[in-house]
């Protein structure tokens, strides 16, 4: 559970969907460790991808303008799905545990579907405006 800091506590941090985009870094970390060597391009793909989903949900929460905010929110879940077919192709090439692809497949879905709404909300938002 997160605990706060004595100084409090940004937007995002509060936020489900930023939580469980944390867990995922750390879940490409460990996917990462057990490839074999001269898989160095999926594991820097897949570490840039998988950073960049929290990066741009904590980005997106510090912006004012509503389509901004929604633009951010639709770059991490692309990112999210960019960790998601990395993922495909580790577990194809026999690459990644099936138990942690698994554990990362629904992670990613959580994420995805949480992403989705975020950035739907922002949207609808802006058209209503």
């Amino acid at each position: 559970m997160l605990e706060k800091p004595k100084t409090g506590y940004f937007d995002h941090e509060k936020w489900d969907v930023y939580q469980a985009s944390l867990e995922l870094v750390i879940l490409i970390s460990d996917v990462i460790e057990q490839l074999p060597r001269g898989k160095g391009h999926l594991a820097d793909q897949l570490q840039r991808a998988g950073t960049s989903v929290p990066l741009n949900i904590a980005e997106g929460a510090g912006e004012d303008s509503v389509s901004e905010k929604a633009r951010f929110y639709r770059m991490a879940k692309r990112s999210a799905t960019e960790c998601a077919s990395i993922m495909d192709v580790c577990q194809r090439l026999k690459l990644v545990d099936e138990q942690r692809y698994i554990e990362g497949r629904k992670l990613l879905l959580r994420i995805v579907a949480m992403l989705t709404k975020m950035g739907r909300a922002e949207t609808t938002y802006v058209r209503s405006s």
